[in-house]
């Protein structure tokens, strides 16, 4: 089996590199710190499981996520995060991760992940399996934010946490005058007027 860890923290890479060193079946790990490095990996080598960081510098993980299923099919990728909301989770999943699981998961945990996503199996958290069992319609029906690209889904994130446009833009490598056209779509799509309007159904939807 060939792992392949994309994660912007070094400290993280090894921590994982050391947790997997556990399983035998692993014959290879190799390591990218942002989405241009690990397309570079990627265009030359061929990995069983690519553990992805939700967040980094250069790319949303889920924008990344979007590319490849489109350019590896095949590639099996489990999601790693900070984010225990299931909106991330779900979006995630619909997006052809093979699972999520949070940076607060134990070891055990991420290794028996890797062996069932290894497998063919998903992974799919407790608290996600109860509420879809409890509330199965909910997860039939299309909500608002579903219909967002991955780039729109991460910028309204930020912007329902109070940063502006600037700011966002500097995080993303954009211009404002960017952030504020995909803010103006956003609204557009879920049908709200302003930022406080957003900070507001983002807070009811779990989103952050």
């Amino acid at each position: 089996m060939k792992i392949l860890i994309c994660d912007d923290h070094a400290i993280v890479r090894d921590g994982i590199r050391r947790i997997l060193s556990e399983i035998d079946e692993i014959k290879l790990f190799k390591e990218a710190g942002d989405a241009n490095e690990l397309f570079n990996i990627l265009s030359v080598e061929n990995f069983d499981i690519l553990l992805l960081d939700i967040s980094l510098p250069d790319k949303s993980g889920l924008e990344i996520l979007e590319s490849l299923k489109i350019k590896y099919p095949s590639l099996k990728v489990l999601i790693l995060s900070s984010h225990s909301q299931e909106q991330y989770e779900i979006r995630s999943l619909k997006l052809g991760a093979s699972g999520y699981i949070t940076k607060s998961n134990t070891s055990d945990e991420l290794i028996g992940a890797i062996k069932k996503i290894s497998l063919g199996g998903k992974i799919v958290s407790e608290s996600l399996a109860e509420n879809m069992a409890l509330h199965i319609g909910k997860y039939f029906f299309q909500n608002k934010h579903e219909l967002l690209s991955s780039r729109e889904f991460e910028i309204m994130i930020k912007l329902a946490n109070g940063k502006h446009l600037q700011e966002i833009g500097d995080e993303l490598f954009i211009s404002n005058k960017t952030v504020g056209t995909y803010r103006s779509r956003i609204l557009k799509k879920i049908n709200l007027k302003n930022n406080i309007e957003l900070a507001k159904y983002c807070i009811e939807n779990n989103l952050i």
